[in-house]
């Protein structure tokens, strides 16, 4: 009995001992991976206040430029009737895309626009294979593809729709965002400084004063009020590393010893090769997350191994390097 103890008290050790050296799990970037910044906490520990009276509905109609539309703010939140500005802009939309189906899914065009041009926390859809997007929704039904971040809430929403959506209800948006080509309105500018931020609405947000870059990747609303009013005709500023953009072209072009050139998958000129995405004037901030996420496993599909083998050598700075650069081009 002695002996016994003695052996299951070594295994014991040996176990902690190895749990201890192994390395963490990296952490996913939060200039990236954005969460909603929560509310302050009470001062001085003081208990919450009692919620006001709710104000009146606010129905004054806004506008935004080029178009002779209006909508309340409430309608510009109706996820289920997304705001259409620019009608003109895109083919007529299936359901799927223009109203979801109350309750279970939502519109396509309210988290991705009506126009497919997506926003930071979320992909653009416009001129992606639609067998492309048909796969990653079955990918996300199935649970082969997720967040490296489980608080995020744009990938937890994908999957509550495609567990949600019906084979033709995928294939009619598939379809209908594949008809129309995605256009570049992603300002990359190389900077040291930028503006602070706090993010709301899982996208980064301008604050007053500036601070150090560092190795991030920000991406902001050109033109924030127009942004949050899902005008798909307003685009975004990336704000990426100096010297990036290069660094990014070095190893998206050759590889540089450490991955394979994307063009082999993705096409020379990064717009894609059959069922394979484009990258070029894609956002950045979604390209990282990718990337981490075939690192860490979190997507599962079936090319994620050749993705895997693409990227498991690559540190943060690469991610950053080849997202710079991937959104630079012209799609």
């Amino acid at each position: 009995m002695p002996t016994i103890r003695l052996l299951a008290a070594s295994l014991l050790l040996l176990t902690a001992s190895l749990v201890a050296q192994s390395p963490a799990p990296p952490v996913p970037p939060p200039w990236a991976f954005t969460v909603n910044t929560p509310p302050p906490p009470a001062p001085n520990g003081a208990p919450a206040a009692a919620p006001a009276t709710p104000p009146a509905p606010d129905t004054t109609p806004r506008r935004v430029p080029d178009s002779d539309r209006a909508f309340t703010l409430a309608e510009t939140r109706d996820a289920f009737n997304p705001p259409d500005w620019h009608p003109s802009g895109h083919p007529p939309m299936p359901a799927s895309v223009s109203s979801g189906r109350k309750p279970e899914m939502r519109a396509c065009g309210f988290c991705h626009l009506t126009n497919g041009q997506g926003r930071p926390e979320n992909a653009s859809l416009a001129g992606l294979p639609a067998a492309y997007i048909i796969q990653q929704m079955a990918d996300f039904k199935s649970g082969a593809r997720k967040s490296s971040e489980p608080k995020m809430g744009p990938p937890n929403a994908m999957i509550a729709d495609a567990k949600a959506a019906t084979d033709e209800e995928v294939r009619e948006a598939a379809e209908y965002f594949a008809s129309f080509p995605f256009r570049k309105w992603i300002r990359v500018v190389e900077t040291a400084e930028v503006s602070r931020t706090r993010v709301a609405g899982w996208m980064h947000v301008p604050q007053a004063g500036t601070e150090p870059l560092g190795r991030r990747i920000i991406e902001m609303p050109e033109d924030l009020p127009r942004t949050e009013l899902r005008d798909g005709a307003s685009g975004f500023i990336a704000h990426v590393p100096v010297g990036s953009i290069k660094a990014g072209e070095a190893l998206v072009t050759t590889g540089n010893g450490r991955t394979q050139a994307c063009g082999v998958c993705h096409g020379a000129d990064l717009k894609g090769l059959g069922p394979v995405p484009p990258l070029a004037g894609r956002s950045p901030s979604y390209t990282v997350r990718q990337l981490f996420d075939f690192q860490q496993g979190n997507r599962r599909g079936p090319w994620a191994p050749l993705m895997k083998a693409a990227v498991e050598k690559l540190t943060i700075d690469d991610l950053i390097a080849i997202a710079a650069y991937t959104a630079s081009r012209e799609p």
